[in-house]
């Protein structure tokens, strides 16, 4: 029977997965997408869980994808191989609850990639963030030349993915692509603290900020601010009568969900 290449466990209401392939620095192959997508159809069908924390095992969050598995691809294998990462990493974006990258240490390539698909990415101080495919003739094909430009500008952006150099996690902290820098031996403990912090708030609130956010970033601003003025009422009928009444009798409120 094979090991399980993502080991996942609990917090409270909060998930932790961990990438455990620390020999291959825990490069995405084909067995790691498939354990990926069965965690994701999981957490599509349950409410218990709140928040998501991903990090990796050793000195690795994700190295890359596994380059060995790329070897001898021809046009059609490489379009599979690049949607079927696409959809996987829409597909965590796509969640309703908030996702932390709690990046250890090597994110590179598709390790960066995956971190760009979370909500939110906290850094060890020995975190490395690199997009090097150029430097093997081809670019990012898991949505990283879209999801980078985004998050840190389309020159920052340009910078790492024409250049294929590696940056320190200050410097990534610099440019917007982590929120926060901590000891490699707190990263863990303070992501699961921000994730345990955001998991006690208004779930609805929390899935509509996501909703917001991310399909406002594609419209222009007089079309989100509509979108926003028609989601605020609505969470009038969900999560705010008992987040108001819990402020005004200083009590936390009781969420339905």
């Amino acid at each position: 029977m094979e090991e399980k290449i993502i080991h996942e466990s609990r917090e409270g209401r909060v998930a932790i997965w961990t990438i455990s392939r620390p020999k291959a620095l825990n490069a995405l192959n084909s067995a790691f997408f498939k354990e990926f997508n069965e965690l994701l159809d999981g957490l599509e069908s349950h409410q218990e869980v709140a928040a998501l924390v991903i990090t990796g095992e050793g000195k690795a969050f994700v190295a890359g994808a596994d380059i060995a598995e790329m070897q001898g691809m021809g046009r059609e294998e490489a379009l599979a191989f690049s949607r079927g990462g696409q959809k996987s990493f829409a597909r965590l974006a796509a969640l309703p609850i908030p996702v932390i990258a709690a990046v250890n240490g090597y994110a590179l390539g598709g390790g960066c990639e995956l971190a760009l698909a979370c909500d939110i990415r906290m850094a060890s101080n020995q975190a490395i963030f690199g997009m090097p495919e150029a430097r093997l003739g081809l670019i990012p094909g898991y949505g990283g030349t879209q999801r980078l430009p985004r998050l840190v500008g389309a020159g920052n952006a340009l910078y790492m993915l024409l250049s294929g150099k590696n940056i320190e996690a200050g410097e990534a902290l610099r440019m917007g692509l982590v929120q926060a820098v901590y000891e490699n031996e707190e990263i863990l403990e303070q992501s699961l603290k921000l994730a345990t912090g955001i998991s006690k708030l208004g779930p609805n609130a929390l899935s509509t900020i996501k909703e917001l956010v991310y399909k406002g970033s594609e419209m222009g601003l007089a079309e989100a601010v509509t979108l926003e003025n028609k989601r605020f009422p609505e969470l009038f009928e969900s999560d705010g009568p008992e987040g108001i009444q819990g402020f005004l009798e200083k009590r936390k409120p009781q969420w339905k969900s």
